[in-house]
């Protein structure tokens, strides 16, 4: 499986730099300098490999060189490529309360009391923090609708990765349809 770990926005000036949205907790390390990226076009089935020949910070975002791309022709062709990593190449975390996205997609949420309320569709980060997008089930009609929890410890107090389940506890009114 593969994870997205930046998306090229846009290019920068005329010398084939790229404006890069960084998805990864570690930007430092995936697009030092010297190191080799995978990248994937929009619709594209097959990878691409890159090598980062420079980086520095701009407005937030990261202003990438890669080898080979010398103009703003070029690093044009790039816009919305996305830079990959296979999840079996990630290290398992240490910290025991932290996760990737990949590894709560698909698990089953439930509550306190058994009572399944669906599966975690994706995990979505706002500015406000990380959310769980849960596809409801039969038990909070109607079944496949879209609902949020916030993926805080006050709603949800156990993840466990590896039985596959998550029981969140939320306030009154959370699920509710409306």
């Amino acid at each position: 499986m593969e994870l997205v770990v930046g998306r090229v926005a846009k290019s920068h000036g005329v010398r084939g730099e790229l404006v890069v949205e960084v998805r990864t907790d570690e930007p430092e390390l995936r697009f030092a300098p010297g190191s080799v990226l995978k990248g994937k076009l929009p619709r594209a089935k097959q990878t691409q490999q890159f090598e980062v020949e420079s980086v520095r910070e701009h407005s937030g975002r990261l202003l990438l060189r890669l080898d080979g791309i010398a103009d703003r022709t070029a690093a044009d062709a790039l816009r919305g490529l996305l830079f990959v990593v296979d999840t079996a190449d990630l290290p398992p975390s240490e910290d025991p309360d932290e996760y990737y996205d990949h590894e709560l997609e698909g698990l089953r949420v439930e509550l306190g009391d058994g009572t399944v309320v669906g599966t975690v569709n994706e995990v979505l980060h706002s500015a406000a923090g990380e959310l769980l997008s849960i596809k409801a089930g039969d038990a909070f009609p109607p079944a496949g609708r879209e609902i949020l929890v916030p993926f805080v410890l006050a709603m949800v107090p156990t993840v466990s990765v590896a039985d596959g389940l998550i029981v969140i506890d939320p306030p009154e009114g959370l699920l509710d349809p409306e």
